[in-house]
């Protein structure tokens, strides 16, 4: 099946969750399913993300992940099997080509989110496009890259907000960024687990502190977003990528129950 934009968005939350990175088939898969299973009991939208390549890690040493050919195979197997949908990122254009093969939702990181070849040419495929919004970046600034994406011939879109750099190895989120975005008329999510990062707060990683994802969640949702991005590990500690701010996958489930409450009594905007 070819997921559109339409059959991710309506009434219920959108949640684009997994792990960071692809650790191994055997996780990536296990995850898959266990979020299926969250997702479908709690009443939510689902969209599997994991990274084929972290190609920002702070250290040129740090796990990247199996590499594009064997994570677009992995991320094929969970959309085949799972009967989900996935996302990944792309980081320079040779990669564009095979990851629309594969991948539902294209998604442009932060870092390159005014990169403007790499911006149009995810565009021209045709698929779901997600971009972050850059730590640099104010929210009036996405005005430009929506204009870019459409120019492309191109309007399935989402905007992510994941923060926004103060000083020195800290993240802070504006939630007026939310409502400001969802102006431009097209949907918004939030990053709950990205927006607690402390980019190359530990030397040669990032740092995080994952005990305020629920609390950004909770006021994102009450702001009026249309996703979620939670980056979900079973055992975050041990991740191979920003385990400090990724989400216990224990703890998923009570906090989206939430949400959703949260999601019921906002009006749509």
């Amino acid at each position: 099946m070819e997921y559109k934009l339409v059959d991710l968005l309506g009434t219920e939350l959108l949640l684009i969750a997994g792990p960071c990175v692809i650790e191994s088939q055997e996780h990536v898969m296990m995850m898959a399913r266990e979020l299926k299973k969250i997702t479908s009991e709690v009443g939510v939208k689902f969209v599997f993300k994991a990274s084929y390549d972290k190609a920002n890690r702070t250290a040129g040493d740090s796990f990247r992940g199996p590499g594009l050919k064997a994570g677009l195979q992995i991320l094929k197997k969970v959309k085949e099997e799972l009967e989900v949908p996935v996302l990944s990122d792309v980081h320079d254009l040779s990669q564009i080509a095979a990851a629309a093969e594969v991948l539902d939702i294209i998604q442009i990181p932060a870092f390159l989110s005014r990169q403007t070849d790499l911006v149009m040419e995810a565009a021209r495929t045709g698929k779901i496009i997600n971009i972050k919004k850059g730590q640099f970046s104010a929210p009036e600034d996405m005005r430009n890259v929506i204009e870019k994406v459409y120019a492309a011939g191109n309007r399935q879109l989402l905007l992510t907000e994941r923060g926004v750099s103060f000083g020195y190895h800290q993240l802070v989120v504006d939630m007026r960024a939310l409502p400001i975005m969802r102006s431009f008329g097209v949907p918004v999510i939030f990053d709950g687990t990205h927006s607690v990062q402390e980019p190359g707060g530990l030397g040669k990683s990032s740092g995080g502190n994952r005990r305020f994802v629920p609390y950004l969640c909770r006021a994102a949702v009450a702001t009026g977003v249309d996703g979620l991005f939670l980056e979900v590990h079973d055992d975050p500690d041990h991740g191979k990528s920003d385990g400090p701010n990724m989400l216990e996958l224990s703890k998923l489930k009570p906090l989206l129950q939430t949400l959703v409450q949260i999601h019921k009594v906002i009006p749509n905007e």
